[in-house]
This record gives C-alpha cells, sequence and structure tokens, in this order.
C-alpha cells in the first residue's frame, strides 16, 4: 500500500478555510435565581458545557450561572459582536423580556448536551441473535 502526501498551497489552504461555513453565536446564560450573562462564542454547545463545569473564575461560576436560555445564530462574527454589545446595552426587563419571548418557561436549551448516550438498535440489526426465533429454539433444548 503506497502512502500519498499532499502539498498544500497557501492559497488553496485559504480557499479551504473560506469554503467552510462558521457560525457564531449570542447567549444567554442564566442562573436558577435569574442572574444573567450574555456572550458570545463561535461554538455555543463547547461554550455552554464550560459554563456548566464552571471551567473559569469569575462572573459566571460566583452565581453559578450555568443554563443556556437564549441564542441567536450569525454568519459574521461582526454582526454578532454588534448584537452582544446592543444586548448588554440594554436593561435587565428587556434582557429578561427577550428570553422570555422565546423561552417562556426559561428550560436550559443545553440540558443533556456533552451527557453519554446508549444508542437503541433495532432487534432485527442486532448481531447477537437476541429475539430471534432460532436463539429462542436452540436455548430450549
Amino acid at each position: 500500500m503506497s502512502s500519498r502526501f499532499y502539498v498544500v498551497i497557501p492559497s488553496e489552504a485559504r480557499d479551504l478555510q473560506l469554503r467552510t461555513e462558521r457560525h457564531y453565536y449570542v447567549y444567554i446564560m442564566a442562573s436558577r435565581s435569574l442572574n444573567l450573562y450574555t456572550g458570545i462564542t463561535d461554538d455555543v454547545c463547547r461554550r455552554a458545557l464550560e459554563h456548566k463545569a464552571s471551567v473559569f473564575e469569575g462572573f459566571t461560576k460566583h452565581y453559578n450561572i450555568n443554563r443556556l436560555v437564549y441564542f441567536e445564530v450569525f454568519k459574521y462574527v461582526n454582526n454578532a459582536i454588534a448584537r452582544e454589545k446592543q444586548i448588554k446595552a440594554w436593561t435587565r426587563a428587556k434582557r429578561l423580556a427577550l428570553v422570555k419571548s422565546v423561552n417562556p418557561t426559561w428550560q436550559d436549551l443545553a440540558e443533556g448536551w456533552g451527557e453519554r448516550i446508549e444508542l437503541q438498535i433495532p432487534r432485527f440489526a442486532r448481531n447477537d441473535n437476541k429475539g430471534s426465533i432460532r436463539h429462542s429454539i436452540a436455548t430450549k433444548f
């Protein structure tokens, strides 16, 4: 088997990077007592899990702000930054109303993210013969 090596020309690498679409998120995290934190990230899943694990010292760790209650997606980072600044400039009442307008029960939108899941494989697709007629007959004798 031969190994292949590819030479990446900088302009090709740039074009490849430009073809990969990135997203930016403005998000609001909340504590159970409704302390709010507004932030920006390029990976809302990772960032929400970091808040839940209290990875960073500071405001969110001190006030146990660990529930993702709102987020918006942007294609361009400048738009996300502008929106984050706009929301941070709002009154607390206006930020509460924003969250309530899309998440009236204040459910944690990141609930279950990062948890291990067990795949549910249909019986007919299993390779262990459990549940098959042949297996049932063979075990009776």
